[in-house]
């Protein structure tokens, strides 16, 4: 998550404390458990500060990720590196746009194409060069990469839940495809629209289009990624502060035995600073956005912090590999008094960090989607 993150402090501290729902009723006791929110809204205007000098021992610095392209993106998130083209995508989901560089070509290359829905993640198809899946507002779809054409093959909410508005108030947020093709997608309320508790979600579609939901009572869902030996996942609820890891079974997607893996030193980084979104690296290292912080920490296996890259805007979202650069997208954010977070905010940054990021898996929808039809008809729900 990015600027949303900063956007809904306020609102977290009123409703931990006792303050209005949707309904004028209370959430405190509903919020309080998942949430350790104690401060205000972002009001700086400059990246985070630097560390005193003490805190950096044993920690390497990797300098300051550079503005590549120097964007206004709402909530920048999701980029995803098309290693097949060489291709960066990545979305604004306040702004409802799909964004595409070429990263030969550099930012003279960026497109952006206008979408009517918000999406939050995307991912490969096995099989499909001209279309990706993707988490958006009302469940799993399928876009066309040129044309920003897309349809909808699974939607998440049962009927009770529509009944109740879900789809209209709630949208995806950040996923990605395990090491058998299956597409883990969380969603949230949309904070354009209402009011974020922990009513949130993660949906699991597996190849077969059968839709399974693992975790629930989810605030901000961020970051699913597995280890090396695939057998643990990573997962972070952004506003505890804390990722979290899961036992993981490969074979069936069964989670269990859920535990801290890396939490936020409060110390060293600003009190209202989070895990954003976050990818694993060949070496089985973490390399997690801080929002709130204006940094990219790397995060040891055994969950020791190693590293850090500055980032010069106060909320970056996502990192990702493109080969061994790390691509970084930003949220616009806003200050108190309505302007953007500072300059850089809602940028995409770019460093190298001198090691490749682990394989991203492509989701095997088979034909339920590969070209986009069944029996010489259009695949729909």
């Amino acid at each position: 998550m990015g600027v949303v993150l900063s956007k809904l402090w306020g609102a977290l501290k009123v409703a931990w404390i006792g303050g209005g729902s949707r309904n004028g009723n209370s959430d405190a006791s509903r919020t309080k458990k998942d949430i350790d929110v104690e401060n205000g809204p972002l009001t700086k205007n400059t990246a985070a500060k630097l560390p005193p000098p003490m805190l950096n021992m044993g920690i390497k610095q990797y300098g300051t990720a550079e503005p590549w392209l120097k964007l206004k993106c709402g909530l920048g998130e999701a980029p995803f590196w098309e290693e097949s083209t060489n291709t960066l995508r990545f979305v604004d989901i306040e702004r409802l746009e799909l964004h595409s560089v070429d990263l030969i070509a550099g930012p003279s290359s960026h497109r952006v194409i206008k979408m009517d829905i918000s999406i939050g993640c995307t991912a490969d198809i096995e099989g499909n060069d001209k279309e990706f899946i993707f988490g958006g507002k009302y469940g799993y779809g399928i876009c066309n990469r040129e044309t920003g054409e897309y349809r909808w093959v699974k939607k998440v909410w049962n009927e009770e839940e529509i009944k109740d508005g879900k789809p209209d108030r709630m949208r995806s947020n950040d996923g990605a495809v395990d090491s058998q093709g299956r597409f883990w997608v969380g969603f949230m309320d949309d904070p354009l629209v209402a009011e974020v508790v922990d009513e949130g979600a993660v949906f699991r579609l597996d190849p077969d289009m059968t839709l399974h939901r693992p975790l629930e009572k989810i605030t901000i869902p961020n970051g699913a990624s597995w280890n090396k030996l695939d057998n643990t996942m990573y997962f972070a609820d952004s506003p505890s502060g804390t990722i979290s890891q899961f036992d993981y079974d490969p074979v069936t997607g069964k989670l269990s035995n859920r535990r801290p893996y890396f939490s936020i030193p409060k110390e060293r980084y600003d009190s209202n600073a989070v895990p954003d979104g976050h990818c694993i690296d060949e070496e089985g290292y973490m390399w997690t956005a801080v929002h709130g912080g204006g940094v990219v920490l790397r995060v040891s296996p055994n969950g020791e912090l190693v590293g850090e890259i500055k980032v010069p805007t106060q909320q970056p979202t996502c990192p990702c590999f493109c080969g061994e650069e790390l691509v970084i997208t930003s949220a616009g954010g806003t200050a108190a008094n309505g302007k953007g977070a500072d300059e850089n905010a809602g940028s995409v940054f770019k460093i190298n960090v001198g090691v490749r990021g682990l394989k991203r898996f492509k989701f095997k929808g088979g034909e339920n989607v590969e070209g986009g039809k069944v029996d010489g008809m259009v695949a729909t729900e």
